[in-house]
């Protein structure tokens, strides 16, 4: 197969660069790169996959985070990825190198909070696999889940006039970084960067919810997430600050990243509806930020009290 060959200038140049030339391996329409998960057709159910990895001094910083949270937020990042295609997740993957002072004592912490999460969400550990580094600690985990094709919320399924929706506060996280970084370890920011809490249950609830159509989560703000959306539906989108939930700066809460929230749209004849029912099971809110509108080169327009701003916003790249 021959394909265009460009120039990667960044992290998604260069995921657009591996999506094409890997195009003719596809078999059986398996949903692949593009979105939160992978989407391998089954029997009777779908399997949905996905894989992150945490490098030491990139993700976190060892010094100021115990082995235990780590275990645990290692985990967490990954199924909030299958939650975020409306899906449950079943069965994890763990794969982690380690230098020669982490094998002991802080492996056992570590594998402590990892059996916590797996625990509390009903996630078995199947396999993986250990080996040594040099100095720095490095983790894969693939989290594995199952359920109905039809619940799958992908990124290419957000329509015209959809009203978008968060499902918590923003920015937490992106302060809790700059607390760590001044060292300041144990704040209530700090602590929720460390392990965040993530939306299993609301994210398989909504998955059953026709009236959601894209769904995805926030782990790079949504100044960069919200455009995967837009690309993958070829639309366009009015963003409100003034709606965005958030008890930090407004850039952080766009722009910070790893916040785990769920950010959705839901047709705007039942926006309303679903976000009413969505208190009642789970006694908590859902906050509309704005709506999909028709393509404008994918573009956000950022509202500020209905007055049209122009920032310079983007959320996190690893490059």
């Amino acid at each position: 197969m021959k394909y265009k060959q460009k120039i990667a200038h960044g992290e998604f140049d260069f995921i657009d660069i591996i999506k094409n030339m890997f195009v003719d391996t596809n078999i059986n329409n398996i949903i692949g790169i593009g979105d939160d998960c992978a989407i391998i057709p089954s029997d009777d159910e779908i399997i949905a996959i996905s894989t992150d990895m945490l490098i030491e001094d990139v993700h976190f910083i060892r010094e100021a985070t115990s082995p235990y949270d780590l275990g645990a937020k290692s985990l967490l990042v990954n199924l909030s990825d299958v939650a975020a295609m409306g899906i449950k997740p079943y069965f994890s993957l763990l794969s982690i190198s380690i230098p020669k002072e982490c094998r002991e004592i802080w492996m056992i912490e570590f594998m402590k909070g990892y059996h916590s999460v797996s625990k509390e969400f009903g996630v078995m550990l199947i396999g993986g696999d250990t080996t040594g580094s040099i100095d720095k600690i490095a983790i894969n985990v693939v989290a594995i889940g199952k359920g109905d094709m039809k619940n799958v919320k992908k990124r290419e399924d957000a329509k015209v006039n959809d009203r978008i929706f968060v499902s918590g506060v923003l920015g937490q996280s992106a302060d809790g970084l700059k607390d760590i970084l001044n060292k300041k370890y144990n704040t209530p920011n700090a602590l929720i960067h460390k392990k965040p809490t993530i939306a299993v249950k609301e994210g398989v609830w909504l998955g059953k919810r026709e009236e959601v159509h894209a769904m995805m989560d926030i782990s790079d703000g949504i100044a960069s997430d919200i455009k995967h959306i837009l690309k993958s539906s070829n639309v366009s989108a009015k963003i409100n600050i003034d709606k965005i939930p958030t008890e930090t700066t407004i850039e952080d809460a766009v722009c910070g990243g790893e916040d785990y929230k769920l950010l959705f749209t839901i047709d705007h004849q039942h926006a309303q509806k679903i976000k009413s029912k969505f208190k009642e099971v789970f006694n908590c809110e859902i906050y509309e930020i704005g709506e999909i509108i028709e393509s404008q080169n994918n573009n956000i327009i950022w509202l500020d009290n209905n007055v049209e701003i122009n920032p310079k916003w983007s959320g996190f790249r690893h490059f």
